[in-house]
């Protein structure tokens, strides 16, 4: 019996590093599509994996080993833990708008930037902060 992690869509980079995660596949899932998503092993990764892949699927298998499925082929790999990461960042900052800044905190430091364009604004500047 297995239990679904990702499915990845399109193409999937698979990196490989040293301890603690010795392979991640990055790319964008069917589940959450636009936004993009890490899966880390805790693992090294099969000798034969590919840089990248396509269309790839992620399960769990029993006993902690986990497959991987594309169409060049599955891969096994056997890892205690797992770690998944979606960027949410876009649906953030669509949900909460940045706030505009008040317009005296504009003028201010549009301002001192001005002053710090200069060797005479900078002067005054230091003298200011004295």
């Amino acid at each position: 019996m297995s239990e679904l992690v990702a499915t990845f869509r399109g193409r999937v980079s698979c990196r490989r590093a040293a301890d603690p995660f010795g392979l991640t596949l990055a790319g964008v899932t069917a589940e959450r599509p636009g936004e993009p998503t890490t899966l880390a092993f805790s693992a090294a990764a099969p000798p034969d994996l590919p840089e990248s892949l396509d269309d790839a699927l992620v399960e769990r298998l029993a006993g902690g080993t986990y497959r991987i499925t594309s169409a060049s082929g599955a891969w096994q790999i056997a890892a205690p833990a797992v770690h998944l990461h979606r960027d949410v960042a876009a649906a953030f900052y669509r949900a909460v708008p940045p706030r505009p800044a008040p317009w005296r905190k504009r003028v201010i430091f549009r301002v001192a930037l001005g002053l710090a364009a200069t060797r005479t604004g900078l002067a005054l500047l230091r003298a200011l902060r004295r």
